[in-house]
């Protein structure tokens, strides 16, 4: 490697996001993504070459040591090429495109994803991680790009030609044709389907790399209480249960990290996402209500506490992520030797160290194929069958560990920690305010539905301007207009904030921003919504409906409009509904267990779904009673609203002065009721729970 000495900024030294801010030392001449980029490729008759990452990737830390840092390669690309550096969070819409023609190309997509543009903006090769030289089976930078040159000298035609066919592909990709309603027997067959991943042994679907995937697990959290199928509960309680004890949780300071490398959830990928945070903390704290089980509260507080302290804003909102490397190492900041646990404990806490966190002398983390000494803690014994050998009580074992993990923990405090990606993004913060939501309610924890508030008006005051959103805000400045995702992600936190505080304006601002939202988005001719307003890639506009790390906006807005046509009466919804649902059957149709937060809304639509309204005062105690009874249940299918019985308006009265509940079931309303057990009776449930 050739390294960079001059140290002089490039273009990207203007730019907010962290990611980009990464880069703007490198030698390459990068461009952000703009339309002086584009006129540069044109007057120099040069292709593109694009590069899309994030700041919390670790690949793309490693590509831009081996190649974008070193002089000879970026000799290299200023000479043939211009280029351009997308974030992948702050610009979502780029990303999926440029996504799309990697998979057209039948290439093996991820991060950094890198692809060749003419100036034409004609997409001709993509690739994802490039070395500096050749290796078997992968082209490096060195090799690559004179064959590029050679090329575009002798065959630009043809090139064009290839960017415009893989366009028309996409294209006829995002045209789709209205089918039959979807029913029950496609919630039936992703169950099956799921079923048949399902690891027995280590909890998750599928084999290495996997991924935490929670909204599966919130689908057959829907499934298990509509159907009563207990297998469905004990593949998430499996699920959750194993994931909490492996190396993908953070054991000293809480939080998952983005993927585990193997099937046994071990050796994660190190980077920790808001959003796994944020779904993760949903998955547990429905659990709860859906078992009682105690240990689903420690997990969602946990997950909750580690956000709130490492990545909550203090103006309000949450940062992206954190790193995986530090100083160039992966999981460098989270790693243990023997050595360093012995010189941090007593003995025979480091005993207890070695066996609880499964620690070896050799390591268990490999790197570059080698053993090296550092471990992942993860709990690899029992507590229950450890407490005995030890010769203590689970109690006593468990107040020890609570001892040894806070030591760790101070010890862990004073390493250089991870970088934090300190831009907030309202598509994630909208899955935050949900969870914050929920759990605040649910756990009975008010500082988690405080923060809620506050992350909810930071967007509202800082990220929307005359009703329209803002995608990205960094270092002051909010930047590129919101996306679908970010419409439908925070008027998913807004519902669930209102039903959580019964505060009249989330309510209301869910409502505002779903009108936006639909004017923006809706395709008026066929039904869905588009990812983006326009194309701002001269590539067609798309539909995105797989829920992939996170659900997408598509599945996201079908529940949103589910409840909002239940708390505001809006008929157009269910129309907008129903258009969703056929439009994309035969997608869902043909690989169902892909699509599992569309299929959680599709489980409301077919019911039986529930609608409770509330007449009552929030201070009064019987009102309060009413509502933590609905809470204690598990009802996911059940939309909850509150009345005020000075405005409740005609047709909403209190029996005898008390708190009432008036319930409908499907499209048929019962009769109302102010007592607890009849209430719930309405809704399928006994008033005696956990």
């Amino acid at each position: 490697m050739q390294p960079n000495p001059e140290k002089k900024p490039n273009r990207l030294i203007k730019e907010k996001s962290p990611y980009l801010l990464q880069h703007a030392y490198n030698p390459v001449d990068w461009y952000p993504w703009n339309q002086e980029a584009f006129d540069k490729a044109k007057a120099e008759n040069k292709p593109i070459f694009l590069s899309i990452g994030y700041a919390s990737c670790h690949w793309c830390h490693v590509m831009e040591k081996e190649c974008f840092n070193d002089l000879q390669v970026a000799n290299l690309l200023n000479q043939a090429f211009v280029c351009i550096k997308v974030d992948r969070e702050e610009r979502p819409d780029l990303d999926a495109q440029y996504m799309a023609v990697c998979q057209a190309m039948d290439r093996n997509c991820g991060w950094p994803l890198n692809i060749l543009l003419t100036p034409k903006l004609n997409p001709f090769f993509a690739a994802s991680y490039i070395p500096k030289y050749s290796r078997p089976g992968l082209i490096g930078m060195m090799d690559l790009v004179p064959q590029v040159m050679q090329i575009w000298k002798g065959q630009r035609a043809q090139l064009e030609m290839v960017g415009a066919d893989i366009k028309s592909r996409i294209e006829t990709m995002e045209k789709r044709t209205p089918q039959k309603q979807l029913d029950r027997e496609v919630l039936q067959d992703a169950y099956d389907r799921l079923t048949l991943e399902f690891d027995d042994k280590n909890g998750g679907f599928g084999t290495a790399p996997k991924f935490p995937r929670p909204h599966n697990l919130l689908f057959l959290l829907r499934y298990y209480a509509r159907t009563g199928e207990k297998n469905a509960l004990a593949m998430v309680e499996k699920t959750l249960t194993q994931m909490q004890l492996g190396g993908i949780y953070d054991q000293l300071g809480f939080g998952f990290h983005r993927y585990s490398t193997d099937a046994e959830w071990l050796v994660p990928h190190f980077e920790k996402m808001l959003y796994d945070q944020a779904l993760m903390a949903l998955a547990y704290t429905e659990a709860f209500q859906a078992t009682g089980a105690k240990r689903y509260v420690l997990a969602a507080k946990e997950i909750i506490d580690y956000a709130l302290r490492d990545l909550a804003s203090p103006q309000g909102g949450f940062y992206s992520a954190q790193d995986a490397d530090i100083e160039g190492e992966e999981g460098k900041f989270y790693l243990w030797t023997m050595d360093e646990v012995l010189d941090t404990l007593s003995p025979a806490d480091a005993d207890l160290v070695v066996h609880i966190y499964g620690l070896k002398q050799q390591g268990n983390f490999i790197e570059s194929g080698k053993q090296n000494g550092k471990n992942i803690l993860h709990i690899a014994e029992s507590l229950e069958e450890l407490a005995p050998y030890k010769g203590l009580t689970l109690e006593e074992l468990i107040a020890c560990l609570h001892n040894i993990r806070d030591a760790l923990f101070e010890a862990r405090k004073k390493r250089l920690p991870p970088a934090t990606d300190d831009k907030i993004l309202t598509d994630w913060n909208g899955l935050m305010v949900a969870a914050l939501a929920k759990a605040g309610t649910v756990l009975n924890e008010p500082k988690y539905l405080e923060t809620a508030m506050k992350t909810a008006d930071f967007i509202i005051d800082h990220m929307r301007e005359d009703g329209v959103l803002y995608h990205r805000y960094a270092k002051g400045e909010r930047a590129v207009e919101g996306f679908l995702d970010d419409y439908a992600f925070f008027v998913y936190g807004l519902i669930e904030l209102y039903e959580a505080s019964f505060e009249d304006m989330y309510l209301q601002a869910a409502a505002a921003l779903t009108k936006t939202m639909v004017t923006k988005f809706w395709d008026d001719k066929n039904g869905g919504f588009y990812q983006t307003q326009s194309s701002g890639a001269a590539m067609p506009r798309m539909k995105q409906l797989y829920d992939g790390a996170i659900p997408s906006g598509n599945s996201v807005v079908l529940h949103d409009l589910l409840w909002l046509s239940r708390l505001t009466n809006e008929p157009a919804y269910d129309t907008m509904v129903a258009q969703m649902t056929k439009i994309f059957a035969q997608e869902v149709e043909g690989a169902p267990e892909a699509y599992t937060f569309f299929l959680s809304a599709l489980d409301f639509l077919i019911g039986p779904s529930y609608s409770v309204t509330v007449v009552g005062d929030l201070k009064e105690k019987d009102t309060a009673e009413m509502l933590n009874a609905l809470r204690k249940h598990y009802l996911p299918s059940t939309v909850v609203a509150l009345k005020q019985p000075s405005k409740a308006g005609l047709g909403y009265q209190q029996i005898e002065g008390k708190a009432t509940a008036y319930v409908c079931q499907n499209q048929t309303c019962l009769p109302p009721t102010n007592s607890l057990m009849l209430m719930l009776e309405q809704l399928g449930r006994k008033q005696e729970k956990h």
